[in-house]
């Protein structure tokens, strides 16, 4: 293994973080289990299997080489233990209580950013696993291939990979670099056409939203997360009822269960319509060994202030038409892809500033997590619920992350645990919305 450059966008998350605002994404797996000793048991096969993983082994360390000056490269961890990622705790009777409070500690930057922590079971029956990958190791997708590394081997489906993308590496040539002139001057006058597109497409879409202020506060480091499972047979039924896809309705869902938990805590719905970043990934799906976040996104009213769950469904689906209509390179969810036009030390400069500048772009996450069909396991135990949790953007309260696993979509719910000590009331407030839709369909 060798080391390579991280790509602008996994460098602007590196650059990013803080204190306050770590920069990983988790996803928190619950399976049955067979014997009280079961978390035991997967904790040891856990750090025994990561140590065959590649991915697991790469740290990212900065770089100060000329052409990449203040930039960061990933490289082979020759120190690296297992035993420092993997950790099981004591039993415990709530496994979102206990990710909560790991969540919001940031992962140590001088080793591989992740970390695997087994949650047994009071009751016995259950033990939990949850992964922590920081967003520049991985995203959604890669994060999924590495936590897949470690569970127990499945048959996949072979399909051949496209050819690999090169590797960035350390020193670009810079013999090549006159005969490109031309053409870099082309692509910096597009790069600054597409950055005034996406600046009036953001413009455009603000103009007018109010987000809650339940939805954005004060940065206080704490985190909180819950969970929701839906039956994705009634889902379906919503779709075909009124048309469009799952994902709008999923995302209905979340804007029908916003105005359901404003309304309840006294802070009112009426005339709140928060910018929702739906993020789109923009990798090749065959791709071998694909490096770096490829993501764009849509950005999108979510009608919270509207009353009726079909009109809200019904604006969801015309916001999501007119976004991929214009598709995911253009428009204000777009401002992600200006990230691999700026040199690596503006990000490291800028990084904080960027965290900053996220709750004037959006005001909530909400993004989706695939998640392969057939059933997963480790060491024999069924995987049977899994929840994706989202990191938090600095100055927000909440972000939704939603995967389809086996005939049941989880919904990962991550606030700030001061700014939103009831998330448990928006959790029952998603399954409550999915009710009102599938009723409002007479279904």
């Amino acid at each position: 293994m060798t080391s390579h450059l991280l790509a602008p966008l996994d460098l602007a998350f590196w650059n990013m973080e803080s204190e306050r605002h770590p920069m990983h994404l988790g996803a928190l797996g619950v399976f049955g289990a067979h014997s009280p000793t079961a978390g035991a048991h997967a904790a040891d096969l856990l750090a025994a299997r990561a140590a065959a993983v590649p991915g697991l082994r790469m740290r990212i360390r900065d770089v100060w080489q000329p052409l990449a000056f203040g930039g960061a490269a990933r490289e082979p961890d020759p120190d690296f233990d297992p035993l420092h990622h993997v950790r099981l705790h004591a039993p415990t009777a709530d496994f979102h209580e206990a990710a909560g409070r790991l969540m919001e500690r940031p992962l140590e930057r001088d080793r591989p950013p992740w970390e695997a922590h087994v949650l047994p079971g009071e009751d016995g029956v259950s033990f939990a696993v949850l992964f922590k990958f920081h967003h520049a190791l991985a995203d959604g997708l890669r994060a999924l291939k590495l936590a897949a590394g470690v569970l127990d081997p499945v048959d996949l489906p072979y399909s051949a990979p496209r050819a690999a993308e090169p590797p960035r590496g350390l020193l670009p040539d810079v013999r090549a670099l006159p005969g490109r002139v031309p053409e870099l001057v082309r692509g910096a006058l597009s790069d600054v056409g597409r950055a005034l597109d996406i600046g009036a497409s953001l413009a455009r879409s603000t103009f007018g939203m109010r987000p809650s202020s339940a939805l954005t506060s004060a940065p206080s480091g704490t985190r909180r997360t819950a969970g929701v499972v839906l039956d994705i047979d009634d889902v379906h039924r919503v779709r075909k009822s009124v048309g469009g896809t799952v994902n709008d309705v999923l995302i209905a869902v979340v804007a029908g269960a916003l105005r359901r938990w404003l309304d309840e805590r006294g802070d009112g719905s009426e005339g709140v319509a928060p910018r929702a970043l739906i993020p789109v990934s923009r990798r090749r799906p065959r791709t071998a060994h694909p490096q770096g976040n490829r993501l764009s996104g849509y950005l999108i009213p979510l009608p919270v202030d509207d009353p009726d769950p079909l009109a809200r469904l019904a604006a969801v689906r015309t916001a999501m038409v007119r976004n991929k209509d214009a598709g995911p390179n253009r428009g204000a969810g777009a401002v992600a892809l200006l990230a691999d036009h700026v040199p690596a030390f503006a990000h490291r400069l800028g990084g904080p500033l960027v965290g900053q500048a996220a709750r004037l772009w959006f005001d909530i996450l909400v993004t989706s997590v695939p998640l392969p069909g057939l059933g997963l396991r480790l060491g024999g135990h069924d995987l049977t619920e899994v929840y994706p949790l989202a990191p938090l953007a600095p100055g927000q309260s909440l972000a939704v992350a939603i995967s389809t696993y086996r005939g049941h979509v989880h919904y990962g719910l991550v606030a700030d645990a001061k700014a939103v000590p009831d998330l448990e009331t928006l959790a029952r407030a998603v399954t409550e919305e999915l009710t009102e839709l599938l009723e409002a369909c007479a279904l």
